[in-house]
């Protein structure tokens, strides 16, 4: 696919999205890999901007350059942020009380603490995103470390081969030391290497996947 092609594919799939205004967002394609340029009122949207990018084909990487320009000039206090988002967390059933903490300056929120699942680290920052005055968000939370490496291993390469949408055959796993999970091979889609990466981060004690696997 060309990339004015794939670039009129993205704003078509942009155009079409109902939840997100693409007006002021711009889009730039070289040799597949997506620039997104231009401002949106919500971290929200900038956040399903990206997600609606990577349903693309073809769509290879995204630099994302969107800023959040809430509309207004009453912008949110920090400290109101903060209090929201503390609510948000809390009554959130998948978060363990207690377990995470927030810090907000400027806009952006600041997330610390330790949980068990990676599920639990994403669900913190994805029950704050759409608040009001939030400009990003940094995810700190670290995730315990409690399945040895090779149980680790066993358990994304398992997962892999249930999957119908991966061919497990063409993806090499290493865990390493301290939860870290490196991904090597080659996939045709963006929706197969985002499947390969759900299998890792769905694996105990994972923290941080390195994802080398190509598209083509």
């Amino acid at each position: 696919m060309s990339d004015i092609d794939l670039k009129r594919d993205i704003n078509d799939e942009l155009d079409f999205e109902p939840s997100i205004d693409a007006a002021d967002i711009g889009v730039a394609v070289e040799n597949g890999i997506v620039t997104l340029t231009g401002h949106v009122p919500t971290y929200a949207q900038k956040a399903t901007v990206e997600e609606v990018v990577r349903r693309v084909k073809g769509v290879k990487g995204i630099a994302q350059e969107i800023e959040v320009r809430p509309y207004g000039s009453n912008q949110t206090a920090d400290d109101e942020i903060a209090k929201r988002a503390i609510n948000m967390i809390h009554w959130n059933t998948a978060i363990p009380d207690g377990a995470v903490q927030v810090k907000v300056q400027k806009g952006w929120v600041t997330l610390t603490g330790k949980v068990e699942w990676q599920y639990q680290k994403t669900a913190a920052a994805d029950v704050i995103r759409g608040l009001g005055g939030v400009v990003g968000i940094q995810n700190n939370i670290a995730v315990k470390a409690h399945a040895s490496v090779s149980d680790v291993k066993k358990r994304i390469e398992d997962a892999l081969k249930r999957n119908a949408e991966v061919e497990a055959k063409a993806i090499h796993v290493d865990v390493l030391d301290g939860g870290k999970v490196r991904l090597e091979g080659r996939v045709h889609a963006w929706s197969e290497r985002s499947a390969v990466e759900r299998a890792a981060w769905s694996a105990p004690g994972v923290n941080l996947v390195e994802d080398r696997i190509s598209i083509g």
